[in-house]
This record gives C-alpha cells, sequence and structure tokens, in this order.
C-alpha cells in the first residue's frame, strides 16, 4: 500500500486541482481519504472528519448509503451503459415518470445528463430554441440575478455573475441583464430593477434563469419567498420563461423537495443534479414542461440538438430511482425538519461571537459572514484550518462560513459539527481582538 505522502506527492506531480492555484495545490496541505460513510471522511490512518460541506453540496443522503451502494450493484450486473439514442431502458423511463410526480406542478419531461452545469446548458439551449421556432425570435436574450452561480461550462458562466469564477472568460461570454446588489442583503432593489427590466424589454427575453431563494456560491445568500413568487408572475406577464436551478437547492436542502415551493412556484424548466444521485454518480436532469416540448414538434431541424455519450446512464438513472425511494420510505423531508431547527438555532447564536454578521439558515442550509473580501477573502480559510484540527472539513466561501450537512445525518454527529463550528470561529475571531 503506498502511503500518504507516496499519494500526496503522485498528486501534485501530476494531478491538476479545480478552483486552486498550482502554487496552493503544490504547497498547502492535503487530506488523503481512503473511504467515507454517513456524514465522515475517514483517512488511512482512520482520522475521522465531518464533511460539512457535503463534499460540494451533494451528499444529501450522506456517503455511502447501504441502499445506494446496493442499487449499484444491482444495476452494474444487468447493464451499466448502452446508448440512449433510439433506445430506452427502465432505469432512465421509469426516472423520468418518477421525477415528474415529484416534480413542481407541471414539469412532466426530464431530458438528462451529467452534471449541474450541463443541466443549465440543456435548459439555456431549450429556452433559447423554442422562440426562435415557434413565432417570437426576437426572444434572444436572458435575465439573472446578480451572484448567481449557474456552472462552469460558458453558457453557465454567461448566466452566472461575472466575478472571481469568471471575469478571465468575459471575452468568451454571451451578455445577460441583471440588476446591481444586493447591498447588505437587501432585496427589495434588486429585484424592483429586476421587474422593470421584465416590462420594459420583455418581449426580447427568452428567459429568467435564479436560483430559487438561496444563492449557493455567491455566499448562501438568501432572499424572501415572496420575491421568487412576484418574479414568476412578472416574468409569466412578460411572456418569458422562468428556469429554476436547483442543482444545490433540490432534493430538501432547504426544506421542502423544491426551494421553488417555498414561493409555490411552478418554472417552465428546472435543473436538478447533485442531490440527485446522492453524490454518487455524475447525473442530472432539466425538466421541462408539455408546453417547451412541445415546441419541439416538427421534422428533424427542430429537434434539441443536444446530448452526450453518457445521456440517460443505467447507472445514475437507477441510483437516483433509489434516492427517490428512500426519500419516500425514511420521509427524509420530515425527519429533517428537528435537525433543521437545531441548525438555525445554533447559527443564530453565533451573532454573540464579536465578527461574526449575517447569521442565516434555511432547511439544512446554514452560513454566516466573517468580514469583507467576499471569496476572496482570508478569514473563512483561517476558521477551516481550525475546524479541521478538531475534526470537521470546512470548505468557506471567503468570508463566509457555511454547513450542509446531510438530511439524515445523526443528532449526535450534527451536534459534534455544530461545536466545531462555533469553536473554531472563537478561537479565530476572539484570538484577533
Amino acid at each position: 500500500m503506498p502511503s500518504d505522502d507516496d499519494l500526496i506527492a503522485l498528486d501534485r506531480r501530476h494531478v491538476w486541482r479545480p478552483y486552486t492555484s498550482s502554487e496552493d495545490h503544490e504547497g498547502k496541505p492535503l487530506f488523503v481519504v481512503e473511504r467515507a460513510e454517513g456524514p465522515w471522511l475517514i483517512g488511512s490512518d482512520g482520522r475521522r472528519v465531518l464533511d460539512a460541506s457535503g463534499s460540494w453540496w451533494c451528499n444529501n443522503l450522506g456517503h455511502g448509503h447501504p441502499r445506494l451502494r446496493g442499487a449499484i450493484a444491482r444495476q452494474a450486473e444487468q447493464l451499466m451503459h448502452c446508448t440512449f439514442a433510439a433506445a430506452t431502458h427502465e432505469p432512465a423511463a421509469r426516472l423520468a415518470a418518477e421525477l415528474a410526480e415529484v416534480a413542481p406542478e407541471g414539469l412532466s419531461r426530464a431530458f438528462y445528463s451529467d452534471n449541474g452545469s450541463t443541466s443549465v446548458e440543456v435548459a439555456l439551449k431549450m429556452a433559447f430554441q423554442y422562440w426562435q421556432q415557434n413565432g417570437e425570435p426576437r426572444r434572444t436574450r436572458f435575465i439573472a440575478l446578480p451572484g448567481g452561480y449557474h456552472g462552469d461550462t460558458f453558457g453557465a458562466m454567461s448566466a452566472g455573475a461575472v466575478d472571481e469564477f469568471t471575469a478571465v472568460f468575459r471575452p468568451l461570454l454571451f451578455d445577460v441583464e441583471r440588476p446591481t446588489g444586493p447591498i447588505d442583503h437587501e432585496w427589495e432593489p434588486v429585484f424592483g430593477d429586476l421587474f422593470a427590466m421584465l416590462r420594459n424589454r420583455g418581449d426580447e427575453i427568452a428567459a429568467v434563469i435564479v436560483e430559487p431563494v438561496v444563492q449557493g456560491a455567491a455566499g448562501m445568500r438568501m432572499y424572501p419567498p415572496g420575491m421568487l413568487a412576484a418574479l414568476s408572475r412578472e416574468t409569466e406577464q412578460a411572456g418569458a420563461l422562468l428556469i429554476a436551478d436547483e442543482v444545490f437547492t433540490g432534493f430538501g436542502r432547504t426544506g421542502p423537495m423544491w426551494a421553488c415551493e417555498h414561493a409555490a412556484v411552478s418554472p417552465d424548466l428546472l435543473c436538478t443534479a447533485k442531490g440527485l444521485s446522492g453524490g454518487m454518480l455524475p447525473f442530472a436532469a432539466t425538466l421541462a414542461t408539455e408546453r417547451v416540448y412541445d415546441g419541439f414538434r416538427g421534422d428533424k431541424s427542430r429537434a434539441l440538438m443536444h446530448g452526450h455519450t453518457f445521456c440517460g446512464n443505467p447507472l445514475g438513472a437507477a441510483v437516483a430511482r433509489e434516492v427517490l425511494a428512500i426519500y419516500r420510505d425514511d420521509d427524509i423531508l420530515l425527519g429533517a425538519r428537528a435537525k433543521s431547527a437545531e441548525v438555525a438555532t445554533a447559527i443564530m447564536a453565533m451573532t454573540n461571537i464579536p465578527g461574526v454578521t449575517h447569521p442565516r439558515a434555511l432547511g439544512m442550509c446554514a452560513a454566516f459572514d466573517v468580514g469583507a473580501g467576499g471569496y476572496m477573502g482570508k478569514v473563512g480559510w483561517e476558521i477551516s484550518e481550525v475546524a479541521f484540527e478538531l475534526g470537521a472539513h470546512l470548505r468557506p466561501l471567503g468570508n463566509t462560513v457555511y454547513i450542509v450537512p446531510p438530511l439524515n445525518v445523526e443528532d449526535d454527529d450534527l451536534d459534534r459539527l455544530l461545536q466545531i463550528v462555533r469553536e473554531s470561529t472563537e478561537r479565530v475571531l476572539l484570538s484577533a481582538k
């Protein structure tokens, strides 16, 4: 067996790490994970560290759920991959029907892909092409919220904010209209400006794309559900489509199955990934209404020209079906309510630590800020280093510290995570005084 030092040396020599400069990759510590279970990442030396970021927000049911492992094993014995061109298979066909059952009203079609960015790309292409071949070719523009993050492919980057993630690529991105702000978490002016855009230029807008209620990568920024409801009405009055990017917020992360449900909104297109496969496999879907689907009827020239090798992959579809079954059988959303209340209480109590601002929580998602500087801030990383020593793997968004534990996390493990978050924050902020 290679030692941790051997593996780290190989990694530093040959891997290109995401969101990491070459210098940081070659110099900053790495945690070698041998296995994982529930909320825990486990090193080769047996050290157990709580995974506070859900391994990039996807482990809604924790690591290695036995039923998901079983679903992979059973499907692997039968069919691991086949073309999805003029062919189908049971996992993909049944999953589409089951997604339609749990989706917001009216979303009855599922287009499969392999990650959240691609599910957004598909939604943008659907919206644009829909208008081009259905009598309103002037609708070529998109509107989005400031600070939005929708993925790292070019269409998804265009829909997102031009910031640390995307600024270098600005010459290659298409223009998307968005208001400025918010200032100090005040959203009313932002939505007011957005509504004015829809009223003044609505006949040019193909779609509005938003992360419902919670903007993840912007710093877990939360806005009132009533504003999403008003946006839905304004979008409909302008004749445009509404795209809900639920890649992060879906599958109960904010409480209900979909964050759209906070506002009783049913979008025209919905993007889902991450929790869809329980964090087990790359798998995603873009859900659409029959109205949008019908806009692609006709000869081959009217088909949605998008697809990829692993579209509708049987392993991913089988696991996603089992995720839905676990949510039903174990009543995951109900079980998470008491846990989310505990999370909210603990995070709101962080206000008595000098330097903590804007504590916020919704469902099993909670965050607070520890200074200015946004994504490039350093204080959050100092807190994460202390937290790791105490037994939790935090991955802050600069000076925003957040947690997204599994919805089915055991009470003792959740208590431990909340204790570590508080203790690590106190150590860093109070020592700076």
